[in-house]
């Protein structure tokens, strides 16, 4: 699924369905966190930056 491309979005992913979600209703969850972020994004006039990774 293209929407699982991005590290983050398929690890929430994973969790969703991991606490019983069906395939569909993961994405949907998926969906609604980006709305909320781009909604965060427009309200406050930033970008979007993905968390980056600590190296250890």
């Amino acid at each position: 699924v293209a929407s699982t491309c991005d590290p983050e979005s398929k690890t929430y992913y994973a969790r969703k369905r991991a606490q019983g979600k069906k395939h569909n209703a993961a994405i949907i969850c998926l969906a609604r966190r980006r709305c909320d972020m781009i909604y965060a994004m427009l309200k406050n006039g930033t970008f979007y930056r993905p968390k980056v990774a600590l190296s250890t």
